[in-house]
């Protein structure tokens, strides 16, 4: 507050002199000095960006505009806020909008940021409005492109370097800017909260930035990126290798009914959900067709292709085959194979190989050539997406903590991709950084961030805040699992290398029957 009443009077004595370039005159809670104080954070000052809103937002609801032009999806539960919005330019062909929003009243000292999903290219208002809700002083970027492909990397190499990670840093720096000037004190905490493309940002500002975030919530994080998307290309290029050996969307059922049949009652329940589906040892062949193709069977062209599914992409030269990447796939996501396994490859992936690889938007992925366009996809990087380093010292150094969770039925971002990751930052930092420092908590059921037949709804930030409290991971995270509105399960989510399992006895939908132990 001192900083705002600052500059207020600083107004005055200039004679009122300040440039709103848009403003709501309607104030909440009229008798609140913040409220009135909202407009003058248009004259706020931060390295390279330029202030372009600052309005006081009265409680309830807000329609932010849309993605491309027009209102977006109504928001409703909101308290009254101060929402600023910004322009950063840190190169002359930066172009990255920041939203900030604070809470009139009730806020809780704290700052989260909420990431991106697929290319970025807009605001995560949903993601801002539920960090505003919970009493955070909140942020979010547009990583400085609109649209959801690659297309805005073309021709501009510093747009690419701002979606990779500069954005990210430059709004956390310019938020906790804006956040002082309206309370008068700095948030005496920066939490940052994503999933998919934001579980990478998040990581890589642990990664190049650990002063930025105290804490560091990382979902399914899409780390080791470009090589991600050339191992979903070639993944889907496998699939379509001859005219008879792609599997049809209808048979997708069959094969997990099957999968499950094999592996379910391996954690001593059968629930339609695997516990463990690195335990799960199916082979597809057990359902070959034994005579001519039918729906409820594989060919041997479509055994072979499920079985590549499961296993690690390979690369082979003359003399050698060697693995170069974990599986995508795992049991239990065969219901979603059409994200990888479809018709063609994920847009997100061939994107990535039109606009960043080859430079060329007609490029089709029927010519990619797996043994030379996965170094040539991580070398066209050049380390923008594809960073990522297990030292993680510095930020857990300062006290950071990073909280990764990721569904093993996620079809699109590769678990493994998640748990090598994780193994990587153990073996770099030790041991000991395990619950202190870094924890990881695999999500049986769940599809990629949410959704899927196991309990994939449970409080993020509340597991942190109690990390934060009690200086150890929890031990167990309350999950459910809902039904419409109804939660008809509930489970403990365990930390990596560690499942639920029954007690033996009470129903196997209530979390308090079971409990972690070791793989």
């Amino acid at each position: 507050m001192k900083l705002v009443r600052a500059v207020l009077v600083a107004v005055l004595l200039a004679g009122g002199a300040v440039r709103v370039t848009s403003a709501v005159h309607a104030f909440p809670d009229a008798g609140s000095p913040l409220a009135a104080a909202c407009e003058s954070l248009s004259s706020v000052k931060h390295a390279g960006m330029t202030v372009t809103l600052a309005q006081s937002v009265s409680a309830g609801g807000f329609t932010p505009p849309g993605v491309r032009g027009g209102a977006g999806q109504p928001m409703t539960g909101l308290p009254a806020f101060c929402r600023v919005t910004a322009t950063l330019a840190p190169s002359s062909d930066s172009d990255i909008k920041i939203e900030v929003w604070m809470p009139v009243t009730g806020w809780n000292g704290r700052f989260q940021a909420v990431g991106n999903g697929g290319w970025a290219g807009s605001i995560s208002y949903a993601a801002l409005g539920a960090a505003l809700a919970s009493g955070y002083a909140a942020a979010a970027t547009d990583t400085g492109h609109t649209g959801g492909t690659a297309a805005f990397a073309l021709g501009h190499p510093e747009k690419y370097v701002d979606l990779g990670y500069r954005a990210v840093h430059e709004m956390s720096a310019a938020a906790k800017s804006v956040i002082d000037a309206f309370y008068g004190s700095a948030p005496k905490l920066s939490l940052w909260n994503g999933c998919s493309q934001g579980g990478r940002q998040g990581i890589t500002e642990a990664e190049r930035y650990p002063a930025d975030y105290d804490a560091i919530i990382a979902g399914a994080p899409s780390v080791y990126q470009m090589e991600l998307h050339a191992m979903r290309v070639a993944i889907n290029v496998m699939t379509h290798r001859s005219a008879d050996s792609a599997i049809p969307p209808a048979k997708y059922a069959v094969v997990h009914e099957a999968v499950l049949k094999a592996c379910d009652a391996l954690d001593g329940v059968t629930d339609g959900v695997l516990e463990d589906p690195a335990a799960c040892h199916f082979d597809p062949k057990t359902i070959e067709c034994t005579g001519a193709d039918a729906q409820t069977c594989l060919t041997a062209a479509q055994v072979e292709t499920a079985r590549a599914l499961y296993s690690p992409v390979k690369q082979t030269a003359a003399d050698s085959t060697w693995a170069i990447s974990p599986a995508l796939l795992l049991p239990g996501t065969e219901l979603g194979w059409a994200t990888l396994a479809g018709q063609q490859p994920l847009d997100l992936s061939v994107s990535a190989f039109q606009y960043v690889v080859f430079k060329d938007p007609s490029w089709d992925w029927h010519r990619f050539n797996q043994a030379t366009d996965v170094d040539l996809a991580i070398k066209a990087d050049a380390g923008v997406m594809n960073f990522t380093d297990p030292n993680l010292k510095p930020f857990f150094a300062r006290g950071g903590k990073l909280l990764i969770y990721h569904g093993w039925a996620d079809p699109q971002v590769a678990p493994l991709n998640t748990v090598r990751y994780f193994q990587d930052v153990v073996e770099t930092v030790g041991g000991p950084a395990v619950g202190r420092s870094v924890q990881l908590y695999m999500v049986p059921g769940m599809g990629h961030c949410q959704g899927g037949p196991g309990t994939d709804r449970f409080d993020k930030v509340a597991a942190m805040d109690q990390w934060i409290a009690e200086g150890r991971a929890p031990a167990t995270i309350l999950a459910s699992h809902r039904t419409g509105t109804d939660v008809d399960r509930t489970r403990p989510l365990c930390p990596y290398g560690q499942v639920a399992k029954w007690k033996g006895s009470g129903s196997t939908d209530d979390a308090a029957n079971f409990s972690c132990v070791a793989r």
